[in-house]
């Protein structure tokens, strides 16, 4: 079995001005009631400094690297070092700062494939900040899937998934509008993602035989027809691909009807096909404690499933649940992919 004890999670800052630092600060605080796994936050240590200090903390922080960043967690927030080009305000987000942002985000994925850290947790991004900055990816995922594909030459589909404590949910498409998606559900996608689904819940979470759900697009699943082709044009004879290639598959879904308590305890993922029929579930079952996992890279990626919520950072009141949801997911994961690879 791999040893994994030794190596940090990488945490970026995120935007500097929304809260990602406030609950930064609040988990390593609960570090010791939480059991909370070694991290390395990756960005500006003058940040973490300021926002304490707003909020009325003590904290002390230390600069280091994630050979040391384990030893130094229990005593030290342990920081590798990014610095901010202009002066961090809360809730007041620079497009001049963007590139420390990316920057921390381009060091956690150049630490966790050389092998120097056990995965990437993320704190929220502004992409509209960024845009204004000149960055060209729709979000997280796909810039981390660009890393990805830099550093190992392979081409890579990256799949979100929503994972909770009552349900783990993945869209098939995700940031386009809704007029778009029946266009771009095409078989091949609804294929590759079931199949890089079901591949990372074997390796990562430790599922010997995943059960995948696949909802429909239309209501009632088109209702044979009446309510739309897609469901038995499209989806239904990538199932039928899936199971004859031995995979645990049901579907199409009305999407409808999936979700209840007893229908979720059939399966332990739904492949839904747009943004929102994946995350309205999923949000209203765990809107503190939901993860963001990025399904389909080399590394482990999780993240807190909110925003930068620039409204009230600084003023003490973000909640830090689902960043500590993130960070305890990560170190769950890399402990099993270590099982497997042992």
């Amino acid at each position: 079995m791999s040893d994994t004890s030794g190596r940090p999670i990488a945490l970026t800052m995120g935007d500097p001005a929304g809260i990602g630092p406030d609950i930064t600060l609040a988990v390593w605080a609960r570090r010791e009631a939480q059991a909370t796994a070694p991290f390395l936050f990756i960005g500006d240590p003058a940040v973490l400094s300021a926002r304490a200090k707003a909020l009325g903390q003590t904290v002390r922080i230390e600069e280091t690297d994630c050979l040391h960043a384990a030893a130094v967690f229990a005593n030290a927030l342990p920081v590798l070092p990014i610095r901010c080009p202009v002066p961090v305000v809360a809730g007041r987000p620079s497009a001049e700062n963007a590139p420390a942002v990316t920057g921390a985000i381009d060091k956690a994925v150049r630490l966790v494939m050389a092998g120097e850290a056990s995965a990437v947790t993320t704190n929220p991004i502004a992409k509209a900040v960024l845009y204004e900055a000149g960055f060209r990816f729709p979000g997280h995922t796909e810039y981390l899937a660009d890393l990805a594909e830099k550093a190992t030459g392979a081409s890579l589909l990256p799949v979100m998934m929503l994972a909770g404590p009552k349900l783990r949910a993945v869209p098939v498409t995700i940031h386009i509008p809704l007029k778009d998606v029946p266009a771009a559900l095409t078989p091949d996608l609804i294929y590759r993602t079931s199949t890089i689904t079901a591949a990372d819940l074997k390796s990562r979470f430790g599922l010997t035989t995943p059960r995948l759900a696949i909802a429909g697009l239309n209501p009632h699943a088109g209702e044979g027809g009446a309510l739309g082709l897609e469901d038995d044009a499209v989806i239904r004879p990538v199932i039928d691909r899936l199971r004859a290639e031995g995979l645990d598959v049901v579907g199409p879904l009305p999407a409808d009807t999936m979700f209840h308590d007893r229908a979720r305890q059939t399966y332990d993922v739904a492949i839904c096909m747009y943004h929102d029929q994946a995350l309205i579930p999923a949000k209203a079952l765990g809107f503190d404690d939901s993860v963001n996992v990025t399904l389909g890279l080399p590394f482990i990626r999780t993240s807190p499933d909110h925003g930068t919520a620039f409204a009230i950072a600084g003023k003490g009141v973000a909640r830090e649940d689902s960043l500590q949801a993130a960070l305890r997911l990560a170190a769950e994961l890399a402990a099993n992919a270590g099982k497997a690879q042992g």
